[in-house]
């Protein structure tokens, strides 16, 4: 199968090619020139590790073997998405990997690629971060040889112990902080690999949401979902929109989920712009929800294109700081103990359900991660996981960046 860049559809690549190159022309998001259908009820026969190389197959089998596909699901999932019962609804858990959030999915799966796909050639991957991505890229990629991994994140806007799970590895893992929000961040990181220099004297490469194969690996709990309990409404936490737009693909391919419902913080370009059809990005405000701290979202344009493909409409929520409070007491009453941003998934997902529909949510990170507001706000003391008790007691390494690209190039051609 081939991947065709949005903007530019004449430029098409080889999945080699996409996962490598990470942005096509004009700095275009690669999309699958199809999307395989599947029957659900034949997919919820198959164990779980089974099912996903049925599904990944139909994107891969030209590109990896059954049985080196079949070892990659192995090592990238050792880990699973359960389905939690929360009142009459489910919360969809995705932070049981190895950094406690969703990214783990994605990162571990593309990691498990680049190594099978690597031509030798030195790899830099630059990637910006709003909290979980950092971690979770980090991780799965430290001590891979041959491979340099720079992560910028807003110095100050993100938790410590969001912080300090991936500032603390070192080795081959370098962290910078800038001054400046996530948005700024991307705006670095698009500067980069803009710069057709850079990219080829230090073989760029990025490991944000955009990357394709982080996109192939969400789509697969989508379907973990969909075939545990079909037909429900699906609220998604939503910053830079990758979750979003694996569910779609998801429910494209024949995952029997009703709708979807994109939820976001005060950071609501979205939602505005479902409601009035003009995109207008304000300033990223910093909120409780601070993965979600994103105004201008690198994974829309696959989103409206499967949106105008299918004939979908899309319902878009922006959720307040007091709401956002409220939702997590609310799961407290209900026995959940919930982070601020399946707290905002929440509280979309009871706005917008129609009679007789039930919903799921999205639970993107541990509680713990977020342990300080999520004490404060429920008069509860949250208890760290070891993996986080570990990173906390270790030194920052990280360095600080001004919000210049100058600055950043130079800093990437020193090494």
């Amino acid at each position: 199968m081939q991947f065709y860049n949005l903007k530019h559809p004449e430029q098409r690549v080889s999945f080699s090619q996409a996962v490598r190159q990470g942005l096509g022309k004009d700095q275009g998001l690669f999309f699958p020139e199809s999307l395989p259908m599947l029957d659900a009820s034949e997919l919820a026969e198959l164990p779980r590790h089974q099912r996903y190389q049925k599904i990944l197959s139909g994107f891969l089998k030209d590109t990896f073997s059954e049985p080196t596909l079949s070892e990659m699901i192995a090592k990238a999932f050792p880990f699973e998405a359960p389905l939690v019962p929360v009142g009459p609804h489910f919360a969809l858990e995705l932070f049981h990997g190895p950094t406690l959030a969703f990214k783990d999915f994605g990162a571990r799966f593309m990691a498990q690629c680049l190594a099978r796909l690597s031509d030798g050639k030195p790899i830099t991957i630059l990637t910006a971060t709003s909290g979980d991505t950092g971690a979770a890229v980090a991780h799965a990629f430290h001590g891979l040889k041959g491979v340099r991994v720079v992560v910028l994140y807003p110095e100050g806007k993100i938790s410590r112990p969001q912080e300090q799970l991936f500032c603390t590895l070192g080795g081959n893992i370098e962290t910078l902080a800038v001054e400046g929000s996530f948005d700024d961040c991307q705006a670095l990181v698009k500067a980069a690999f803009d710069d057709e220099e850079l990219k080829n004297a230090i073989g760029l490469n990025s490991a944000n949401s955009i990357n394709i194969s982080r996109l192939l690996a969400q789509i697969l709990y989508f379907w973990d979902l969909a075939l545990t309990e079909p037909n429900l409404v699906v609220s998604v936490p939503s910053g830079n929109f990758g979750d979003l737009t694996a569910g779609l693909m998801a429910k494209a391919m024949g995952a029997p989920i009703k709708r979807f419902i994109a939820a976001t913080n005060s950071n609501d370009t979205v939602p505005r712009y479902l409601a009035n059809g003009q995109w207008q990005p304000h300033a990223t405000v910093a909120t409780l929800s601070n993965a979600m701290d994103v105004s201008r979202p690198n994974n829309w344009p696959r989103v409206e294109h499967l949106l105008t493909s299918h004939g979908w409409s899309l319902t878009g929520e922006a959720v307040s700081e007091a709401d956002t409070k409220a939702s997590m007491q609310t799961l407290q009453i209900l026995d959940y103990l919930g982070e601020p941003h399946c707290a905002v998934a929440f509280k979309a997902l009871l706005n917008n359900l129609e009679d007789k529909e039930r919903g799921a949510f999205l639970c993107t990170a541990h509680p713990a991660k977020f342990a300080e507001s999520v004490s404060t706000i429920l008069g509860i003391p949250v208890p760290l996981p070891k993996a986080l008790q570990d990173a906390m007691e270790k030194p920052n390494l990280s360095k600080k960046l001004g919000n210049d690209w100058q600055q950043l190039r130079h800093y990437l051609l020193q090494a």
